[in-house]
C-alpha cells in the first residue's frame, strides 16, 4: 500500500513538472563586425641562425662574450692570435716598397731612353724593352697590392665578430685552445629572436582565402599560449610557400613577430590566429540559440508576448560564442536558447515548436513569466 501511495506521488510530480514550462533563455540579434579567422599550430623559429666558426687557424687568446648575451653586428667575440697574420701582412708591405721602388728606378730609365731614340742617340729596342720592364714592374706592383689586401684581409679574420644582432647560445670552446676553420661546433650559435618567425601550415582548401587577402595587404596574426586565449604577441604574415605539401594537402606560411617580450623562443609550439576578413554589420546570435532539426538549421524566436515560434535560418559562421545568420532573423529579434539541453520532455519540446507561452523568460537580468 504504502509503495502504491509513493508511486503515485511520483506520477503526480512527473505530470506537474511536464505541465511547467520550458524555461529558455533570450538574446536579441545584433548587428556586429565579425572577425574571420583561421587557426593553425606553428613553430616557432629564430629570424636567422648561425655557428660561428673561425675562418683561420690559431690559438684562442680572448673570449669576449657571455653566454646568454645580447650582442649587435660586428661585436668581437673572440680574439685568435694575431703574430703569425701580422707578420704576413708586413712582409706583404715590404715587398711592395721594394717593387716600386724597382718601378721608380726603370720608369726614369724608360725616359731616358726614348729621349735618346728620338734624337737617334740611342737605340730604339732599348727603349722597346725598358718599356716592357716598366709595364712588368708595374703588374708586380699590383699583384703586391692583391698580396696586401689578403693578408689583410686574413689579419680582420683574428677577430671574431657577430655576424647580425642576435643572442648567443652556450660556448663551444675556451680560450687557449687551437682552432680552424674545418671546427665543425664553432665557437658559438648566434639566433636573432628579435624579431622571431613562425612557421604553421594550413589546409589547402583555405589558400585562395588566405591569397585573395594577402594581396590587399600584411594579414595580422597572433601567436597564443596552449589555453587558446592567451596572446604571446602579435605580428604579421611575411610569405606564403611556392608550393603546396602533396603529401599532407598543406601549404606552408610565415609569420613575423617583434617579441619584445621575449614570449616566444626558438623551437617553441604556439597556437596561430590569423584575421583574413570582417563581415562588416551582419546579423548575429548566440551560438547556444542555433538548434539543429530534419530540416536543417532553426531557432525559436520570442515575440513581445512571451511566445515561442520556430524560425528557420540560414548560418554563414559559427563559432564558440555567437553565429552569424544570412537568412531567417532580423536585427533586434529575441531567439531563445535551452540553458540545459536534453533536460526537456517531448511533450515540452512540442510545447516549444507549437508555439506555446514560453514561461520564465530570463530577459535583462530577471525573469518575466507569461500570464
Amino acid at each position: 500500500m504504502y509503495g502504491e501511495q509513493q508511486k503515485d506521488q511520483k506520477q503526480k510530480r512527473a505530470r506537474a513538472f511536464q505541465d511547467q514550462p520550458a524555461p529558455v533563455l533570450v538574446a536579441p540579434a545584433r548587428n556586429a563586425d565579425v572577425p574571420i579567422y583561421l587557426d593553425a599550430v606553428g613553430n616557432t623559429k629564430a629570424l636567422n641562425t648561425a655557428t660561428v666558426t673561425p675562418q683561420v687557424t690559431g690559438q684562442i687568446m680572448k673570449v669576449l662574450f657571455r653566454e646568454g648575451q645580447d650582442v649587435t653586428r660586428g661585436f668581437v667575440l673572440a680574439e685568435i692570435d694575431p703574430r703569425t697574420y701580422q707578420a704576413q701582412y708586413d712582409q706583404a708591405m715590404a715587398k711592395k716598397a721594394q717593387d716600386e721602388a724597382t718601378l721608380a728606378n726603370a720608369r726614369l730609365d724608360l725616359d731616358r731612353y726614348t729621349k735618346l731614340a728620338a734624337s737617334n742617340s740611342g737605340s730604339k729596342q732599348q727603349a722597346d724593352t725598358q718599356k716592357a720592364l716598366v709595364a712588368q714592374l708595374e703588374a708586380q706592383v699590383a699583384g703586391d697590392q692583391g698580396a696586401i689586401d689578403n693578408t689583410l684581409t686574413m689579419l680582420s679574420y683574428t677577430k671574431i665578430t657577430a655576424p647580425f644582432d642576435g643572442r648567443t647560445g652556450l660556448r663551444m670552446v675556451d680560450e687557449g685552445n687551437l682552432v680552424q676553420p674545418s671546427t665543425s661546433n664553432g665557437i658559438v650559435v648566434i639566433t636573432q629572436i628579435q624579431p622571431i618567425s613562425v612557421l604553421f601550415n594550413l589546409p589547402q582548401q583555405q589558400y585562395p582565402q588566405v591569397s585573395q587577402a594577402f594581396t590587399k595587404g600584411a594579414l595580422p596574426v597572433d601567436a597564443l599560449a596552449a589555453d587558446g586565449s592567451t596572446k604571446l604577441d602579435s605580428g604579421t604574415l611575411q610569405v606564403i610557400d611556392n608550393q603546396m605539401d602533396q603529401t599532407t594537402g598543406t601549404i606552408r606560411m610565415k609569420a613575423e613577430f617583434p617579441n619584445k617580450q621575449l614570449q616566444l623562443w626558438p623551437g617553441q609550439f604556439v597556437n596561430i590566429r590569423m584575421l583574413v576578413d570582417t563581415l562588416k554589420q551582419v546579423v548575429t546570435v548566440p551560438t547556444a540559440a542555433v538548434q539543429r532539426g530534419p530540416n536543417g538549421t532553426f531557432v525559436y524566436i520570442v515575440d513581445d508576448e512571451s511566445k515561442a515560434q520556430v524560425r528557420a535560418i540560414k548560418v554563414g559562421l559559427l563559432d564558440d560564442t555567437r553565429a552569424v545568420i544570412t537568412d531567417g532573423v532580423k536585427t533586434d529579434e529575441r531567439p531563445g536558447a535551452d540553458p540545459q539541453p536534453g533536460t526537456h520532455t517531448d511533450e515540452q519540446k512540442q510545447r516549444h515548436r507549437d508555439g506555446v507561452e514560453a514561461l520564465r523568460l530570463l530577459v535583462g537580468g530577471r525573469h518575466a513569466t507569461s500570464g
